[in-house]
């Protein structure tokens, strides 16, 4: 079985940094993290691979949002920069065999999700 599991939301202030790390047992998978807002279907965030060395990112949060990872501790870093009142959202993480892309469907394993409201 493997565990994928988020930590750091909570409550962030407009233009602030939020970092939301994320943790999976077992090998080094693709990961990426994806978020869902109230009302909103969930929408592709960044992704990485399993080495760390290529990235990928949803066009409309480019140069906000930031994703690394710390191979030795099998873990993946997402840093929000000038947080923005829509960036509130649940934040999930998930793990994939075969890509670090946008496609919900092609992730194995997804963690339980933590909130990130954003006040102004």
């Amino acid at each position: 079985q493997v565990h994928v599991v988020e930590s750091g939301g909570g409550l962030v202030q407009a233009g602030g940094l939020l970092r939301l790390s994320c943790v999976a047992s077992g090998r080094l998978y693709h990961m990426a993290w994806f978020r869902q807002a109230p009302g909103k279907e969930r929408e592709f965030v960044a992704g990485i691979s399993g080495g760390g060395g290529q990235t990928s990112y949803a066009d409309s949060l480019k140069g906000r949002y930031t994703i690394s990872r710390d191979i030795a501790e099998n873990s993946v870093l997402l840093e929000i920069h000038s947080a923005q009142l829509d960036d509130t959202a649940v934040y999930s993480c998930a793990a994939s065999i075969v890509t670090w892309k946008s496609d919900p469907h092609l992730y194995d394993y997804w963690g339980q999700g933590v909130q990130v409201t954003v006040s102004s």
